[in-house]
Protein backbone atom coordinates (compact mmCIF):
# COMPACT_ATOMS: atom_id res chain seq x y z
CA UNK A 1 0.00 0.00 0.00
CA UNK A 2 1.21 3.02 -1.09
CA UNK A 3 0.72 6.46 1.23
CA UNK A 4 2.18 8.66 -1.82
CA UNK A 5 1.70 9.56 -5.01
CA UNK A 6 4.70 8.54 -7.18
CA UNK A 7 4.28 11.60 -9.48
CA UNK A 8 6.46 14.57 -9.03
CA UNK A 9 5.43 18.14 -8.08
CA UNK A 10 5.21 19.95 -10.89
CA UNK A 11 4.63 23.86 -11.88
CA UNK A 12 0.69 23.04 -12.54
CA UNK A 13 0.56 21.53 -9.43
CA UNK A 14 1.80 24.17 -7.17
CA UNK A 15 -0.81 26.41 -8.75
CA UNK A 16 -3.00 24.57 -8.84
CA UNK A 17 -2.61 23.42 -4.88
CA UNK A 18 -2.23 27.40 -4.21
CA UNK A 19 -5.14 28.38 -5.38
CA UNK A 20 -7.08 25.81 -3.11
CA UNK A 21 -4.91 26.28 -0.14
CA UNK A 22 -3.77 29.62 0.07
CA UNK A 23 -7.02 30.84 -1.95
CA UNK A 24 -7.79 34.12 0.20
CA UNK A 25 -4.11 35.17 0.31
CA UNK A 26 -3.15 37.61 -2.46
CA UNK A 27 -1.49 36.26 -5.73
CA UNK A 28 -1.18 39.55 -7.80
CA UNK A 29 -0.91 42.46 -7.25
CA UNK A 30 -0.78 44.97 -10.44
CA UNK A 31 -1.12 49.00 -9.90
CA UNK A 32 -4.03 49.00 -7.50
CA UNK A 33 -6.11 45.79 -8.23
CA UNK A 34 -4.89 42.81 -6.40
CA UNK A 35 -6.08 38.95 -7.11
CA UNK A 36 -6.09 36.23 -4.68
CA UNK A 37 -4.50 33.41 -5.46
CA UNK A 38 -8.19 31.43 -5.57
CA UNK A 39 -8.85 34.34 -8.10
CA UNK A 40 -5.54 33.68 -10.49
CA UNK A 41 -5.95 29.76 -10.30
CA UNK A 42 -9.62 30.54 -11.59
CA UNK A 43 -8.08 33.27 -14.06
CA UNK A 44 -5.30 30.81 -15.41
CA UNK A 45 -7.13 27.62 -15.60
CA UNK A 46 -9.96 29.72 -17.64
CA UNK A 47 -6.88 30.93 -19.71
CA UNK A 48 -5.99 27.14 -20.28
CA UNK A 49 -9.58 26.04 -21.45
CA UNK A 50 -9.55 29.10 -23.67
CA UNK A 51 -6.30 28.36 -25.18
CA UNK A 52 -7.02 24.73 -25.64
CA UNK A 53 -10.70 25.64 -27.09
CA UNK A 54 -8.92 27.40 -30.21
CA UNK A 55 -7.84 24.24 -31.36
CA UNK A 56 -4.63 23.75 -29.90
CA UNK A 57 -3.47 20.47 -28.96
CA UNK A 58 -1.03 19.33 -25.58
CA UNK A 59 2.66 20.18 -26.38
CA UNK A 60 1.81 23.00 -29.09
CA UNK A 61 3.53 26.10 -28.74
CA UNK A 62 1.68 29.93 -27.95
CA UNK A 63 3.94 33.17 -28.06
CA UNK A 64 3.11 35.37 -25.94
CA UNK A 65 4.14 39.03 -27.20
CA UNK A 66 2.66 40.87 -24.41
CA UNK A 67 3.86 44.03 -21.90
CA UNK A 68 3.97 43.46 -18.30
CA UNK A 69 0.30 42.87 -16.83
CA UNK A 70 -2.07 40.49 -14.77
CA UNK A 71 -3.02 39.50 -17.87
CA UNK A 72 0.23 38.46 -19.19
CA UNK A 73 0.97 36.18 -16.20
CA UNK A 74 -2.77 34.75 -16.81
CA UNK A 75 -1.82 34.09 -20.32
CA UNK A 76 1.61 32.37 -19.71
CA UNK A 77 0.79 30.32 -16.73
CA UNK A 78 -2.68 29.34 -18.07
CA UNK A 79 -1.04 27.79 -20.79
CA UNK A 80 1.48 26.16 -18.83
CA UNK A 81 -1.35 24.68 -16.72
CA UNK A 82 -3.11 23.68 -20.06
CA UNK A 83 -0.01 21.71 -21.19
CA UNK A 84 1.13 24.29 -23.41
CA UNK A 85 4.11 25.10 -23.96
CA UNK A 86 4.87 29.05 -23.15
CA UNK A 87 6.89 31.01 -25.30
CA UNK A 88 6.89 34.99 -24.23
CA UNK A 89 8.84 37.58 -26.03
CA UNK A 90 11.34 40.26 -25.82
CA UNK A 91 9.19 43.12 -27.05
CA UNK A 92 11.83 45.66 -27.20
CA UNK A 93 13.47 43.18 -30.46
CA UNK A 94 13.18 44.43 -33.94
CA UNK A 95 10.69 42.67 -36.17
CA UNK A 96 13.44 40.63 -37.71
CA UNK A 97 13.75 39.09 -34.52
CA UNK A 98 10.30 38.61 -33.96
CA UNK A 99 9.83 37.38 -37.10
CA UNK A 100 12.55 34.93 -36.93
CA UNK A 101 11.42 33.93 -33.12
CA UNK A 102 7.97 33.19 -34.37
CA UNK A 103 9.28 30.65 -37.18
CA UNK A 104 11.82 28.68 -34.79
CA UNK A 105 9.20 27.86 -32.35
CA UNK A 106 6.73 26.63 -34.83
CA UNK A 107 4.05 28.09 -32.53
CA UNK A 108 0.30 27.35 -33.57
CA UNK A 109 -1.23 30.17 -31.61
CA UNK A 110 -0.26 34.04 -30.80
CA UNK A 111 -1.36 36.23 -27.75
CA UNK A 112 -0.45 39.65 -27.86
CA UNK A 113 -1.59 43.24 -26.48
CA UNK A 114 -1.42 47.13 -26.94
CA UNK A 115 0.62 48.06 -30.24
CA UNK A 116 2.23 44.09 -30.64
CA UNK A 117 -1.03 43.16 -32.03
CA UNK A 118 -0.76 46.21 -34.79
CA UNK A 119 2.97 44.94 -35.32
CA UNK A 120 1.50 41.24 -35.32
CA UNK A 121 -0.60 42.34 -38.14
CA UNK A 122 1.83 44.66 -40.00
CA UNK A 123 4.07 41.28 -39.54
CA UNK A 124 1.32 38.85 -41.09
CA UNK A 125 2.59 38.30 -44.53
CA UNK A 126 5.90 37.57 -43.22
CA UNK A 127 4.47 34.64 -40.34
CA UNK A 128 2.57 31.38 -41.37
CA UNK A 129 -0.92 31.99 -42.87
CA UNK A 130 -2.15 28.91 -40.27
CA UNK A 131 -1.49 31.17 -37.18
CA UNK A 132 -3.73 33.41 -38.61
CA UNK A 133 -6.85 31.11 -37.20
CA UNK A 134 -5.49 31.40 -33.82
CA UNK A 135 -4.39 35.47 -33.12
CA UNK A 136 -5.66 36.56 -29.49
CA UNK A 137 -5.68 40.31 -28.98
CA UNK A 138 -6.32 41.71 -25.17
CA UNK A 139 -7.24 44.62 -26.79
CA UNK A 140 -10.45 44.03 -29.10
CA UNK A 141 -10.88 46.10 -32.21
CA UNK A 142 -8.70 44.21 -34.68
CA UNK A 143 -10.34 42.62 -37.11
CA UNK A 144 -9.65 38.53 -37.78
CA UNK A 145 -8.24 38.48 -34.12
CA UNK A 146 -10.27 36.54 -30.87
CA UNK A 147 -10.85 38.93 -27.59
CA UNK A 148 -8.81 37.17 -25.16
CA UNK A 149 -10.64 38.33 -22.27
CA UNK A 150 -14.26 37.67 -23.98
CA UNK A 151 -12.86 33.94 -24.80
CA UNK A 152 -11.34 33.65 -21.15
CA UNK A 153 -14.63 34.61 -19.34
CA UNK A 154 -16.72 32.09 -21.29
CA UNK A 155 -14.33 28.56 -20.67
CA UNK A 156 -14.96 26.69 -17.87
CA UNK A 157 -13.04 27.57 -14.41
CA UNK A 158 -11.31 24.34 -13.82
CA UNK A 159 -8.69 22.57 -15.36
CA UNK A 160 -10.05 19.09 -17.14
CA UNK A 161 -7.87 15.84 -17.58
CA UNK A 162 -4.59 17.69 -18.35
CA UNK A 163 -1.42 15.36 -17.14
CA UNK A 164 2.14 16.64 -18.17
CA UNK A 165 4.90 14.37 -17.73
CA UNK A 166 8.52 15.93 -16.22
CA UNK A 167 9.71 15.82 -19.54
CA UNK A 168 7.28 17.79 -21.22
CA UNK A 169 7.73 20.82 -22.72
CA UNK A 170 7.19 23.69 -20.26
CA UNK A 171 8.50 27.06 -21.68
CA UNK A 172 10.56 28.08 -24.57
CA UNK A 173 12.47 31.28 -23.39
CA UNK A 174 14.80 32.99 -26.37
CA UNK A 175 17.99 34.33 -24.89
CA UNK A 176 18.88 37.95 -24.75
CA UNK A 177 20.63 37.78 -27.89
CA UNK A 178 24.04 39.69 -27.20
CA UNK A 179 26.11 38.02 -29.67
CA UNK A 180 23.88 37.09 -32.37
CA UNK A 181 20.20 36.51 -33.40
CA UNK A 182 18.33 34.66 -30.37
CA UNK A 183 18.11 30.95 -29.55
CA UNK A 184 15.21 29.11 -28.06
CA UNK A 185 15.80 27.83 -24.37
CA UNK A 186 13.46 24.78 -23.79
CA UNK A 187 13.14 24.37 -20.06
CA UNK A 188 10.57 20.66 -19.19
CA UNK A 189 8.68 20.53 -16.36
CA UNK A 190 10.83 18.45 -14.05
CA UNK A 191 13.70 21.37 -15.14
CA UNK A 192 11.46 24.42 -13.90
CA UNK A 193 10.31 22.61 -10.95
CA UNK A 194 14.18 22.27 -9.88
CA UNK A 195 14.20 26.29 -10.59
CA UNK A 196 11.58 26.77 -8.65
CA UNK A 197 12.64 24.80 -5.23
CA UNK A 198 16.29 25.36 -6.17
CA UNK A 199 16.11 28.93 -6.38
CA UNK A 200 13.54 30.12 -3.71
CA UNK A 201 16.22 28.35 -1.32
CA UNK A 202 19.17 30.08 -1.85
CA UNK A 203 16.86 33.64 -2.51
CA UNK A 204 15.37 33.13 0.44
CA UNK A 205 12.04 33.10 -0.33
CA UNK A 206 9.15 31.88 2.10
CA UNK A 207 5.24 32.13 2.59
CA UNK A 208 5.61 35.92 3.26
CA UNK A 209 7.39 37.19 0.28
CA UNK A 210 5.76 39.84 -1.43
CA UNK A 211 8.32 39.94 -4.98
CA UNK A 212 8.76 42.80 -7.03
CA UNK A 213 9.07 42.02 -10.66
CA UNK A 214 9.44 44.81 -13.04
CA UNK A 215 11.46 43.50 -16.05
CA UNK A 216 9.73 42.06 -18.92
CA UNK A 217 7.72 39.10 -17.51
CA UNK A 218 9.06 37.46 -20.73
CA UNK A 219 13.06 37.38 -19.14
CA UNK A 220 14.21 34.38 -17.18
CA UNK A 221 15.50 36.80 -14.40
CA UNK A 222 11.06 37.24 -14.11
CA UNK A 223 10.61 33.66 -14.52
CA UNK A 224 13.05 33.31 -11.37
CA UNK A 225 11.24 35.27 -9.19
CA UNK A 226 8.14 34.44 -10.36
CA UNK A 227 8.64 30.43 -9.94
CA UNK A 228 10.73 30.95 -6.58
CA UNK A 229 7.70 32.97 -5.01
CA UNK A 230 4.57 30.47 -6.27
CA UNK A 231 7.10 28.21 -5.18
CA UNK A 232 6.64 29.62 -1.53
CA UNK A 233 3.57 30.73 -1.72
CA UNK A 234 4.15 34.32 -1.55
CA UNK A 235 2.46 37.19 -3.58
CA UNK A 236 4.09 38.74 -6.93
CA UNK A 237 3.45 42.64 -7.17
CA UNK A 238 4.44 43.36 -11.06
CA UNK A 239 5.24 46.38 -12.30
CA UNK A 240 4.49 47.10 -16.14
CA UNK A 241 7.99 48.97 -16.73
CA UNK A 242 10.50 50.26 -14.39
CA UNK A 243 10.94 53.56 -13.34
CA UNK A 244 13.48 55.20 -9.97
CA UNK A 245 10.46 56.74 -8.38
CA UNK A 246 7.95 53.92 -9.04
CA UNK A 247 10.02 51.21 -7.90
CA UNK A 248 11.00 52.77 -4.91
CA UNK A 249 7.38 53.79 -4.00
CA UNK A 250 6.24 50.38 -4.46
CA UNK A 251 8.62 48.75 -1.94
CA UNK A 252 7.52 51.41 0.79
CA UNK A 253 3.65 51.32 0.08
CA UNK A 254 3.34 47.16 -0.79
CA UNK A 255 6.02 45.73 2.06
CA UNK A 256 8.28 44.46 -0.69
CA UNK A 257 10.67 41.79 0.84
CA UNK A 258 12.01 40.59 -2.70
CA UNK A 259 12.78 41.41 -5.89
CA UNK A 260 14.99 40.49 -9.01
CA UNK A 261 17.19 43.25 -10.53
CA UNK A 262 19.72 43.73 -13.06
CA UNK A 263 22.90 46.07 -12.04
CA UNK A 264 21.92 49.15 -13.79
CA UNK A 265 18.39 48.97 -12.31
CA UNK A 266 20.01 49.40 -9.00
CA UNK A 267 23.03 51.41 -10.02
CA UNK A 268 19.57 53.76 -11.51
CA UNK A 269 18.19 53.87 -8.17
CA UNK A 270 20.96 54.83 -5.89
CA UNK A 271 21.32 57.85 -8.74
CA UNK A 272 18.09 58.76 -8.01
CA UNK A 273 18.15 62.30 -6.05
CA UNK A 274 15.44 61.46 -3.94
CA UNK A 275 16.26 57.67 -2.67
CA UNK A 276 16.76 58.72 0.66
CA UNK A 277 13.14 59.93 1.38
CA UNK A 278 11.63 55.96 0.82
CA UNK A 279 11.19 53.78 3.43
CA UNK A 280 13.17 50.50 2.54
CA UNK A 281 12.65 48.53 5.35
CA UNK A 282 10.57 46.12 4.42
CA UNK A 283 13.38 44.47 2.16
CA UNK A 284 14.46 41.40 3.15
CA UNK A 285 16.39 39.74 0.48
CA UNK A 286 17.46 41.42 -3.08
CA UNK A 287 19.01 39.16 -6.15
CA UNK A 288 21.27 40.57 -9.24
CA UNK A 289 21.94 39.22 -12.21
CA UNK A 290 21.87 39.61 -16.00
CA UNK A 291 25.23 41.43 -16.09
CA UNK A 292 28.59 41.91 -14.37
CA UNK A 293 28.26 43.97 -11.47
CA UNK A 294 31.45 46.24 -10.13
CA UNK A 295 32.63 45.89 -6.99
CA UNK A 296 32.01 49.52 -6.18
CA UNK A 297 28.48 49.24 -6.86
CA UNK A 298 27.99 46.16 -5.14
CA UNK A 299 29.96 47.81 -1.56
CA UNK A 300 27.29 50.59 -2.10
CA UNK A 301 23.96 48.22 -2.31
CA UNK A 302 25.33 46.75 0.60
CA UNK A 303 25.50 50.06 2.41
CA UNK A 304 22.26 51.91 1.45
CA UNK A 305 20.21 49.40 0.48
CA UNK A 306 18.27 47.02 3.48
CA UNK A 307 18.01 43.29 3.21
CA UNK A 308 20.48 41.02 2.37
CA UNK A 309 22.05 41.33 -1.09
CA UNK A 310 22.30 38.04 -3.10
CA UNK A 311 24.36 38.56 -6.27
CA UNK A 312 23.43 35.68 -8.90
CA UNK A 313 25.69 34.65 -11.99
CA UNK A 314 24.01 32.26 -14.39
CA UNK A 315 22.32 31.21 -17.69
CA UNK A 316 18.87 30.78 -18.91
CA UNK A 317 20.58 27.55 -20.12
CA UNK A 318 20.47 26.69 -16.46
CA UNK A 319 23.60 27.14 -14.13
CA UNK A 320 23.60 29.29 -11.26
CA UNK A 321 26.37 30.75 -8.86
CA UNK A 322 25.37 32.33 -5.78
CA UNK A 323 27.15 34.80 -4.03
CA UNK A 324 25.82 34.50 -0.19
CA UNK A 325 25.92 37.94 1.88
CA UNK A 326 27.68 36.03 4.17
CA UNK A 327 30.91 35.64 2.27
CA UNK A 328 30.32 38.97 -0.02
CA UNK A 329 32.48 41.18 1.72
CA UNK A 330 35.21 38.29 1.79
CA UNK A 331 34.88 37.67 -1.72
CA UNK A 332 33.50 40.41 -3.32
CA UNK A 333 34.97 40.40 -6.70
CA UNK A 334 34.14 36.82 -6.91
CA UNK A 335 30.20 35.97 -8.34
CA UNK A 336 30.05 33.12 -5.69
CA UNK A 337 30.09 29.36 -5.25
CA UNK A 338 27.92 27.33 -7.24
CA UNK A 339 24.68 26.51 -5.77
CA UNK A 340 23.71 23.16 -3.93
CA UNK A 341 23.40 20.09 -6.27
CA UNK A 342 25.71 22.21 -9.53
CA UNK A 343 29.39 21.82 -10.98
CA UNK A 344 31.97 23.65 -12.48
CA UNK A 345 35.31 23.26 -14.28
CA UNK A 346 37.49 25.56 -16.22
CA UNK A 347 38.58 24.22 -19.75
CA UNK A 348 41.82 25.70 -21.69
CA UNK A 349 42.23 26.23 -25.29
CA UNK A 350 42.25 22.27 -25.89
CA UNK A 351 38.96 21.97 -23.70
CA UNK A 352 41.39 20.56 -20.74
CA UNK A 353 40.52 20.98 -17.22
CA UNK A 354 42.18 23.86 -15.41
CA UNK A 355 43.50 23.72 -11.85
CA UNK A 356 42.65 26.56 -9.49
CA UNK A 357 43.17 29.96 -9.97
CA UNK A 358 43.88 29.71 -14.00
CA UNK A 359 41.35 31.52 -16.46
CA UNK A 360 39.30 29.27 -19.03
CA UNK A 361 36.16 28.43 -20.48
CA UNK A 362 33.51 27.60 -17.41
CA UNK A 363 31.44 24.70 -18.10
CA UNK A 364 29.30 22.92 -15.85
CA UNK A 365 26.16 21.00 -15.06
CA UNK A 366 23.07 21.01 -13.05
CA UNK A 367 19.92 19.45 -12.11
CA UNK A 368 18.03 22.42 -14.32
CA UNK A 369 19.65 22.50 -17.21
CA UNK A 370 17.51 23.09 -20.39
CA UNK A 371 16.50 20.34 -22.86
CA UNK A 372 18.46 22.41 -25.46
CA UNK A 373 18.08 25.03 -28.16
CA UNK A 374 14.73 24.63 -29.90
CA UNK A 375 15.42 23.58 -33.68
CA UNK A 376 19.14 24.27 -33.37
CA UNK A 377 21.49 21.15 -33.67
CA UNK A 378 24.23 23.60 -34.60
CA UNK A 379 23.99 25.57 -31.45
CA UNK A 380 23.65 22.40 -29.47
CA UNK A 381 26.63 20.76 -30.64
CA UNK A 382 28.66 24.07 -29.33
CA UNK A 383 27.13 24.42 -26.25
CA UNK A 384 28.14 20.51 -25.18
CA UNK A 385 31.63 19.65 -23.83
CA UNK A 386 31.69 16.08 -23.20
CA UNK A 387 34.16 15.27 -19.63
CA UNK A 388 36.26 12.56 -19.87
CA UNK A 389 34.15 10.60 -18.36
CA UNK A 390 31.68 10.74 -21.05
CA UNK A 391 28.73 13.36 -19.35
CA UNK A 392 27.70 16.18 -21.26
CA UNK A 393 28.53 19.60 -19.66
CA UNK A 394 27.51 22.69 -20.35
CA UNK A 395 29.44 25.34 -22.06
CA UNK A 396 28.95 28.98 -20.96
CA UNK A 397 31.22 31.32 -23.20
CA UNK A 398 32.48 32.97 -20.50
CA UNK A 399 35.96 33.27 -19.30
CA UNK A 400 36.33 32.58 -15.58
CA UNK A 401 38.84 31.18 -12.60
CA UNK A 402 37.63 29.25 -9.37
CA UNK A 403 39.88 29.94 -6.20
CA UNK A 404 41.12 27.40 -3.55
CA UNK A 405 37.86 28.06 -1.86
CA UNK A 406 35.47 27.51 -5.15
CA UNK A 407 34.34 30.82 -5.63
CA UNK A 408 33.95 31.69 -8.85
CA UNK A 409 35.31 34.92 -10.41
CA UNK A 410 34.32 35.88 -13.76
CA UNK A 411 36.90 37.40 -16.31
CA UNK A 412 35.16 37.92 -19.67
CA UNK A 413 32.70 36.93 -22.22
CA UNK A 414 34.50 34.11 -25.10
CA UNK A 415 33.64 36.75 -27.95
CA UNK A 416 34.36 39.74 -26.61
CA UNK A 417 38.21 38.55 -26.00
CA UNK A 418 40.01 41.15 -28.01
CA UNK A 419 43.60 39.32 -29.49
CA UNK A 420 45.69 42.06 -29.69
CA UNK A 421 49.23 41.20 -31.02
CA UNK A 422 48.78 37.80 -30.24
CA UNK A 423 48.26 38.33 -26.68
CA UNK A 424 44.61 37.35 -25.15
CA UNK A 425 43.18 40.93 -23.59
CA UNK A 426 39.49 40.58 -21.59
CA UNK A 427 38.41 43.75 -21.85
CA UNK A 428 36.70 43.37 -18.37
CA UNK A 429 39.86 43.81 -16.55
CA UNK A 430 40.41 46.87 -18.35
CA UNK A 431 36.88 48.14 -17.84
CA UNK A 432 37.26 47.43 -13.75
CA UNK A 433 40.49 49.62 -13.72
CA UNK A 434 38.50 52.38 -15.71
CA UNK A 435 35.04 52.57 -13.86
CA UNK A 436 37.13 53.57 -10.72
CA UNK A 437 38.08 57.13 -12.50
CA UNK A 438 36.19 59.79 -10.72
CA UNK A 439 34.32 61.30 -14.04
CA UNK A 440 33.40 57.59 -15.11
CA UNK A 441 29.57 56.13 -14.79
CA UNK A 442 29.80 53.46 -16.74
CA UNK A 443 32.61 52.04 -19.76
CA UNK A 444 32.23 49.15 -22.38
CA UNK A 445 35.55 48.27 -23.80
CA UNK A 446 35.82 46.38 -27.20
CA UNK A 447 38.54 45.69 -30.06
CA UNK A 448 38.70 47.69 -33.08
CA UNK A 449 41.05 46.99 -36.09
CA UNK A 450 44.76 47.70 -36.01
CA UNK A 451 47.35 47.48 -38.84
CA UNK A 452 49.88 47.00 -36.31
CA UNK A 453 48.52 44.69 -33.54
CA UNK A 454 45.04 43.04 -35.54
CA UNK A 455 42.95 44.83 -32.79
CA UNK A 456 43.60 46.82 -30.32
CA UNK A 457 41.41 48.19 -27.05
CA UNK A 458 38.55 51.49 -27.00
CA UNK A 459 36.96 52.48 -24.35
CA UNK A 460 33.62 54.08 -24.92
CA UNK A 461 32.35 56.07 -22.14
CA UNK A 462 29.62 57.65 -20.10
CA UNK A 463 30.22 60.39 -18.22
CA UNK A 464 29.18 60.96 -14.41
CA UNK A 465 26.22 62.89 -14.47
CA UNK A 466 27.61 66.90 -14.09
CA UNK A 467 31.33 65.55 -15.05
CA UNK A 468 33.08 66.62 -18.33
CA UNK A 469 35.77 64.56 -18.33
CA UNK A 470 39.14 65.14 -20.71
CA UNK A 471 39.21 62.06 -22.62
CA UNK A 472 42.88 62.14 -22.79
CA UNK A 473 43.32 62.72 -19.13
CA UNK A 474 41.44 59.54 -18.71
CA UNK A 475 43.23 57.38 -21.06
CA UNK A 476 46.41 58.58 -19.69
CA UNK A 477 45.25 57.84 -16.12
CA UNK A 478 44.22 54.56 -17.08
CA UNK A 479 47.03 53.07 -19.12
CA UNK A 480 49.26 54.07 -15.86
CA UNK A 481 47.48 51.57 -14.13
CA UNK A 482 46.83 48.89 -16.82
CA UNK A 483 49.31 46.36 -17.84
CA UNK A 484 51.32 47.22 -21.27
CA UNK A 485 49.29 45.09 -23.52
CA UNK A 486 46.51 45.94 -22.06
CA UNK A 487 46.48 50.01 -22.57
CA UNK A 488 43.67 51.63 -24.37
CA UNK A 489 44.46 52.68 -28.12
CA UNK A 490 41.11 55.37 -27.82
CA UNK A 491 38.32 56.54 -25.86
CA UNK A 492 35.32 58.07 -27.04
CA UNK A 493 32.21 59.65 -24.89
CA UNK A 494 28.63 58.71 -25.22
CA UNK A 495 25.14 59.79 -23.59
CA UNK A 496 24.60 55.74 -23.01
CA UNK A 497 25.32 52.41 -23.58
CA UNK A 498 22.98 50.41 -25.62
CA UNK A 499 22.20 47.70 -24.01
CA UNK A 500 19.15 45.07 -24.10
CA UNK A 501 16.27 44.73 -21.90
CA UNK A 502 17.78 42.56 -18.77
CA UNK A 503 21.03 45.50 -19.00
CA UNK A 504 23.58 43.40 -20.65
CA UNK A 505 25.90 46.00 -23.09
CA UNK A 506 25.44 44.99 -26.72
CA UNK A 507 28.83 45.17 -27.31
CA UNK A 508 28.30 43.74 -30.86
CA UNK A 509 26.45 47.09 -31.55
CA UNK A 510 29.31 48.96 -30.33
CA UNK A 511 31.36 46.58 -31.95
CA UNK A 512 29.14 47.79 -35.37
CA UNK A 513 28.72 51.12 -34.20
CA UNK A 514 32.89 51.76 -34.63
CA UNK A 515 33.38 49.58 -37.24
CA UNK A 516 35.13 51.86 -39.32
CA UNK A 517 37.67 53.52 -36.86
CA UNK A 518 40.93 52.34 -37.46
CA UNK A 519 43.88 52.92 -35.03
Amino acid sequence: MAWFSPDPLLLPDILALNSRWLRGKPALIVDDATSSWAAFGDATARAANALRGIGLAQGERVIVLMNNSAEMAEVMFGAVRGGLVAVPLNVSVGDEAVVGMIANSEAKAVVASDEHMARIERLRPRLDPALSARLVGIEPGLAGWLDYRAIRDAAWPEIGDVRVAPGDECNLIYSSGTTGMPKGIVHSHACREAWASDMAVVLRYHSGARTLCNLGLYSNISWVAMLATFFAGGTLCIQRRFAPADCLQAVQDQNITHAAMVPVQYQRLLEYEHFDRYDLSSLQALMCCGSPLSVGLKAEIMQRIPGAFIELYGLTEGLVTILAPEDMRQKIGSVGRPCPGQHLAILDEQDKELPSGEAGEIVGFSRFIMSGYHNNDAANEEATWVSPSGSRWLRTGDIGRIDDDGFLYLVDRKKDMIISGGQNIYPADIEAVLIRHEDVSEVAVIGVASEKWGETPVAVIVPRQGAKPDVDAVMKWANAELGRQQRIAAAVLVDELPRNPNGKILKRELRRRYVSMRL
